[in-house]
């Protein structure tokens, strides 16, 4: 139990990929045997369970619920910090992809790996409450992906993640593209050690959420705007927007893309390009 937001940990993981899907391999949150199982991102305590005694705290008021909080977000951080490692030596660049739902997470990912076809690997991690809908399209467009389903919980954490690349086993010079689960609180909350984190927000969407949910938006190295072939027919103001976006992250970087029609997207994909690391001998 997240003491932060009350969500589930674990969730089950779904590896999609070259095998194919009926050929892949399905875990609970019990041991992996993906590659790296011994000595993977996550390292051994990426496979401990929370003390019993936890469960107790969770249902307390006061300190020690934050308390358990401190613990919870501590041992998070842990294993972050021994992903981040892993893709470092590896030379993976990983970007946590964050967004409400319904911002176009996987129609990017889709145009992003046809329009990065024969210039770098991407892989995912498609992170879900329930279903492998995305995965699934994933996998259609030509990567091999994980779906992580949360079941009751509202983002992905290290934990997740070093599984997930276990599973994925990404070479080096890639990028391992992570799509959160659809949420502006939770997912900024949790460090996976990605090299990056995205923001993508759509017109559709009003133009202050970088005001309403500022957290999310402190944490973006970059953030997309998306959808702007939509912007004759909804009532969005993009400078109020881009105002909103400096009050709350005064040096942050704005992209204006369609990830329907192409528009903006090389600018993405430089951008990304610029971010992938030469791969090891």
């Amino acid at each position: 139990m997240c003491a932060t937001c009350g969500c589930s940990s674990g969730g089950t993981i779904r590896l999609l990929g070259p095998l194919g899907p009926e050929n892949g391999h399905e875990h609970g949150s019990g041991h992996e045997h993906g590659p790296g199982h011994e000595h993977g991102p996550g390292g051994h305590d990426a496979h401990q369970h929370p003390p019993a005694d936890l469960q107790t705290l969770a249902a307390s008021d006061g300190p020690r619920t934050v308390e358990l909080q401190q613990k919870v977000l501590a041992k998070n951080d842990q294993i972050a910090q021994r992903n981040r490692a892993w893709l470092e030596d590896r030379g993976i660049l990983a970007v946590n992809l964050m967004s409400s739902p319904g911002s176009g997470k996987t129609t990017l990912l889709e145009a992003t790996m046809r329009g990065l076809a024969g210039k770098v690997t991407i892989s995912v991690v498609e992170g879900d409450q329930e279903t492998a809908l995305d995965a699934t399209r994933i996998l259609a467009a030509g990567s091999s992906v994980v779906q992580i389903n949360t079941g009751a919980g509202c983002h992905l954490d290290a934990e997740m993640l070093a599984r997930a690349l276990r599973c994925l086993d990404p070479q080096s010079g890639s990028i391992v593209m992570i799509e959160n689960v659809g949420n502006l609180v939770c997912p900024a909350l949790f460090d996976l050690g990605e090299r990056a984190r995205v923001v993508l927000a759509s017109v559709t969407e009003g133009a202050d959420k970088p005001l309403k949910y500022p957290h999310m938006f402190r944490q973006a190295d970059l953030v997309l705007l998306n959808k702007i072939d939509l912007l004759p027919y909804v009532d969005f103001d993009v400078r109020e927007y881009a105002s909103g976006l400096r009050k709350v992250t005064p040096d942050a970087l704005l992209l204006q893309v369609s990830a329907t029609t192409g528009d903006g997207m090389d600018t993405w994909y430089d951008w990304l390009r610029r971010r992938t690391p030469v791969p090891s001998e």
